[in-house]
């Protein structure tokens, strides 16, 4: 019988190619463009509670109706093409450079080390992947909560993206990259380390993912994502709210990105930062289960190599 010793250094890191890390970022890229994009109804309710509270106060389904019944249904699928663009780029930075860091930081540290310190490796990795990912989401994240803010600004991605860039320039496509750093890092890290140990510890509990069912383990994936997402919303609301608030405020002369936010933080409160809590919760934590769904269904269609397990997960 072997040792628990010798039972550990029998993993062997796996070794990926860049065709690896391709396949990687297109299964992120599907899994969140089209998980992003089928929820924009939801996203578009919940950005109007965040910017017009006292307009749309009393709830989700009555915001539904009541801009069903103003604008017509289309208005549902305001700033589709940002948003699956967006999320589909964003998705591949996000769940390929997660493995990418993981495995630099697994390298850098020996496999040992990374026993050790895995929690550290899943926020750091997830940090890195995402601050790259949001350089190339912000502009079309402008855009998007401009064609929801302001209906009538323009047409479509194409012709939002176009007007935005001739009248106000390419730096107002990141008026918003602070917040949406605030935001979705902690996201990010909330959402990548709460999915690895609420996967472990549902293997722990199911058994090793080799023995289980192909359905089983997509079930997994699908309630590990769905814990994952619960608390990523929580972690982010704050900052979220900020993002749609400073991406529709104009800055007075001579004002700060910073001292934009310092005064609209002010004027929300803590109560405020959290409006739309509870559309963003269902939105959320919807999205990041199927996301992980959908990313683990994709590796094994794609042949990708094994993600690496940094002790005990078993996933």
């Amino acid at each position: 019988m072997s040792s628990p010793v010798e039972t550990k250094t029998e993993y062997k890191v796996p070794q990926y190619t860049m065709s690896d890390y391709f396949k990687f970022a297109l299964a992120g890229a599907i899994g969140c463009g089209s998980t992003h994009s089928s929820l924009v109804p939801i996203d578009v309710v919940k950005t109007r509670i965040q910017l017009e509270p006292t307009v749309y106060n009393k709830g989700m389904v009555a915001s539904f109706k009541k801009i069903i019944g103003e604008e017509g249904a289309g208005a549902l699928m305001t700033g589709f093409g940002p948003t699956l663009l967006g999320y589909s780029i964003q998705g591949a930075f996000k769940f390929g450079g997660y493995e990418v860091f993981k495995k630099l930081f697994v390298d850098t540290l020996g496999y040992e080390t990374s026993v050790n310190y895995k929690n550290t490796i899943y926020m750091g990795s997830a940090a890195a992947a995402e601050f790259i990912a949001d350089i190339a989401l912000c502009p079309l994240e402008a855009t998007r909560i401009r064609l929801v803010s302001q209906p009538t600004f323009a047409n479509g991605l194409v012709d939002g993206f176009s007007r935005i860039m001739k009248e106000e320039g390419v730096g107002s496509f990141y008026r918003g990259f602070t917040p949406i750093l605030f935001k979705q890092i902690p996201y990010n890290i909330a959402k990548f380390l709460v999915y690895e140990r609420a996967a472990e510890l549902y293997y722990g509990i199911a058994g090793p993912k080799e023995t289980l069912s192909q359905a089983l383990n997509t079930g997994i994936n699908l309630l590990a994502g769905l814990t994952a997402g619960l608390a990523a919303a929580i972690v982010s609301q704050p900052a979220d709210t900020l993002l749609s608030k400073v991406n529709k405020t104009p800055k007075a002369p001579g004002q700060s990105t910073i001292g934009l936010l310092a005064q609209l933080a002010k004027q929300l409160g803590f109560v405020g930062s959290f409006s739309g809590l509870p559309t963003r919760l269902v939105m959320v934590g919807t999205l990041t289960s199927l996301q992980f769904g959908i990313y683990g269904t994709l590796k094994k269609s794609l042949g990708c190599a094994p993600t690496i397990e940094i002790g005990g997960g078993g996933h």
